[in-house]
């Protein structure tokens, strides 16, 4: 079962998919959005964060410029066929494919040690 959340910029197809505990959404590679900003609003709207007041800066795991060249169209012309980053955003893990799939596990709970009374 999935359910719908609200969307965010670029993210208009961002599910939470219970069963397999993640959220996933596919970026437009025809749109105007570049898979960096389409990232950065899905983590925002995910761990509740705002973008626009430096809450949260991409740079601190990985490079946007980067990750936007890796993606983008090889000097031919053509699309990239395959491939795959993974990162560390926000504390949720991040997985980009080549065909604009995009995979966000949220963060791990940690068990909670028992305190000594």
């Amino acid at each position: 079962m999935q359910t719908e959340l609200s969307p965010a910029d670029g993210t208009d197809d961002l599910q939470y998919d219970q069963p397999n505990d993640r959220y996933v959404f596919h970026h437009d590679v025809d749109g105007t959005a570049t898979i960096t900003t389409t990232v950065v609003h899905a983590l925002a709207s995910i761990a509740d964060t705002d973008v626009s007041q430096g809450e949260f800066s991409l740079y601190d795991s990985v490079d946007p410029d980067a990750l936007d060249r890796i993606f983008s169209q090889k000097a031919d012309g053509s699309d990239r066929a395959g491939g795959h980053v993974a990162f560390t955003a926000l504390e949720h893990e991040v997985y980009v494919y080549a065909n604009g799939d995009v995979i966000i596990y949220p963060p791990a709970e940690t068990p909670r040690t028992p305190t000594a009374n």
